[in-house]
């Protein structure tokens, strides 16, 4: 069915489909797993992790004391440290190789870049600072100004150590501290320390023969070089590359971004794809400020909106009257709710909501392919931008100008039929034996996904006894909420994994888990504790209660086993970023409850306070 155009109207066939499917799979499938990816720092081009917004700044080495090491200095470590605050903890220190607050948003300034679940949601402590998102979906100097806003407003700011890395972490027994060292020759200790480092801050390069060889300009996206393009995060023309040929490795999320601004900037613009997204509606808008003064402000509106968007995107057996977001995300889940709910009682076996689950994901994704057809002018470049794999095979991209970027006249796709650029010359790229001559080559790559932890974090913790947690991780995570790790007293993990496993708006994990931590410590702050930490017995408990849920992970998988290769699947291996996520068995909405009852009846029930 290769070269068939589907629409709405047409009826489906599944099998074709499917086959369809498994044989886009099978073509990107690479032996090599993750390892077909270069990790920046320690590739030919380790350059381009250097910090293009900030010089780093001289400073003398730290030997002190404080309360709290908060290590990542984006949504999580500025969440957690705003309920600390508020919990009446001053002695604070927030350490990021960044130049500033912000985490990826400090990074990602690429033109187009912004946040694709809706702002109401995804940027934390709106209503504590006062701060109303300009548009349905932020764009990043937004986020940016609104993290440095959330520093400045709870005095984050007062002892951040920014342009440093942690090497190394370690527990003091004797006296209940951790020993916090630097890659700025600091070694402080801290009473607690909190990990919010997240799964996507580590840029990779595609392992490309050559790479280091091209004698043009080029650089990663997460750290765009507008000294070279001309124009600014803002979105201004980047009236630099008006006489060059650019090249663009990668058709991800960031792709879809920055495409539609490449396209009408560059002379000549050459978008090298291996997999298309699938790219739904966004319709982005500014906000309406009567509206929102009139519907939406009233104490705990932000709250509400979490709850009500979580609600309404996860499967939960009861759905919401409203949907209070109405975006992409909660119209999929609402459609494939509505779609199981209306089976008969007595056919609703996981097999016949599977099997209606598959059914509606088809219908969308035909809408989908459809779409295509509708924007691109060019029928072979509309048929290589068409997606074939179940939606939720790699994470859903929205966007309103991504297709028609491709009707520019200097804007051409190199579909390389899942193969991926052969290699790169002292001209440009090679696709196909064919080589295209660029000027300059940004790569849309990503970050790593598949890597270990301790890895990725480029650094190891040492806890009790001399337990490293790559040690104790080495068959994959363990915890109690997805916060605390046996054997690592005083430590806290933020993340989201083996908790709500909330990946479609992953700073409602933190903004819950960075309350329990806070109410936590200052529980023990009150009553002269040193210490907490979480039982051997609760931690397997948590993780047999985690495992109830091994039906439901098992379909999963399955499905995930027939997607296309991307960070999802671990590229088609065992693993990946779903593998990793295992949550509550009853689903994000039924854990954030729970965990809410956990905190609030100050008995924090499997830990010790010592």
């Amino acid at each position: 069915m290769k070269g068939t155009a589907l629409t709405a109207t047409q009826p489906i066939d599944k099998e074709a489909i499917r086959a369809r499917y498994a044989e886009e799979r099978d073509k990107r499938l690479r032996a090599e797993g993750n390892d077909q990816y270069l990790r920046l720092a320690s590739s030919p081009l380790s350059h381009f992790v250097d910090d293009p917004y900030m010089p780093v700044v001289e400073r003398e080495p730290l030997t002190d004391h404080v309360d709290v090491a908060l290590v990542g200095g984006g949504f999580a470590g500025l969440i957690t440290g705003a309920r600390l605050k508020e919990a009446g903890v001053e002695k604070i220190r927030v350490i990021d190789k960044a130049g500033d607050f912000g985490g990826n948003w400090y990074w990602n300034r690429y033109p187009g870049a912004q946040c694709d679940t809706a702002s109401f949601v995804y940027m934390p402590l709106l209503e504590e600072t006062g701060h109303v998102p300009t548009e349905k979906y932020a764009h990043a100097p937004e986020i940016l100004e609104h993290s440095q806003r959330i520093g400045r407003h709870f005095g984050l700011y007062e002892n951040a150590l920014f342009h440093t890395e942690v090497n190394d972490l370690e527990w003091d027994e004797n006296r209940s501290v951790w020993i916090v060292r630097t890659n700025r020759g600091d070694e402080f200790t801290a009473q607690y320390v909190t990990l919010g480092t997240g799964p996507l801050h580590v840029p990779k390069l595609p392992g490309l023969k050559g790479i280091d060889e091209f004698s043009g300009h080029s650089f990663h996206t997460s750290r765009w070089d507008y000294d070279y393009t001309g124009g600014d995060p803002s979105g201004a023309i980047m009236s630099k590359l008006a006489d060059k040929k650019v090249g663009i490795i990668g058709t991800g999320a960031t792709s879809v971004q920055c495409i539609p601004h490449l396209a009408k900037a560059c002379g000549e613009l050459y978008v090298f794809q291996r997999t298309p997204s699938s790219v739904d509606v966004r319709g982005n808008g500014p906000t309406d400020m009567d509206w929102f003064e009139r519907e939406v402000k009233e104490p705990g509106w932000q709250q509400k909106w979490l709850e009500n968007f979580t609600a309404n995107q996860t499967m939960g057996l009861r759905m919401p009257k409203e949907d209070l977001v109405q975006d992409g995300w909660t119209d999929l889940s609402r459609r494939i709710r509505g779609r199981i709910f209306s089976l008969p009682f007595y056919k609703m076996t996981p097999k016949n909501m599977m099997e209606a689950f598959e059914d509606l994901d088809h219908e969308k994704m035909n809408e989908i392919r459809s779409r295509v057809d509708t924007l691109v002018e060019d029928e072979e470049t509309a048929q290589n931008l068409k997606a074939w794999y179940r939606q939720l095979c790699k994470r859903p991209c929205f966007h309103d100008e991504y297709l028609q970027a491709y009707n520019e006249p200097g804007a051409t796709l190199v579909d390389t039929d899942g193969q991926g650029v052969e290699q790169v010359t002292s001209k440009g790229l090679v696709v196909g034996g064919k080589e295209y001559e660029l000027d300059c080559i940004i790569y849309a790559s990503g970050f790593e996904v598949g890597t270990d932890e301790t890895s990725r974090n480029g650094f190891d913790v040492t806890g009790v006894n001399g337990l490293k947690l790559s040690e104790a991780w080495s068959e994959g995570m363990r915890s109690l909420h997805g916060i605390h790790v046996h054997g690592f007293p005083n430590l806290f993990i933020l993340g989201g994994f083996q908790g709500a496993a909330l990946l479609s708006n992953v700073p409602h994990n933190f903004t819950e888990s960075g309350l329990t931590i806070a109410m936590m410590i200052r529980h023990a702050r009150e009553k002269g504790f040193q210490e907490i930490a979480v039982t051997q017995r609760a931690e397997d408990d948590w993780l047999k209660l985690l495992g109830r849920g091994g039906g439901q992970r098992a379909r999963m998988a399955k499905m995930l086993s027939r997607c296309t290769p991307g960070y999802y699947n671990n590229e088609g291996q065992e693993g990946g970023l779903l593998g990793q996520a295992m949550g509550y068995p009853r689903g994000a909405v039924a854990f954030f409850k729970y965990l809410n009852k956990w905190r609030n009846s100050g008995k924090f029930k499997g830990l010790e306070f010592r």
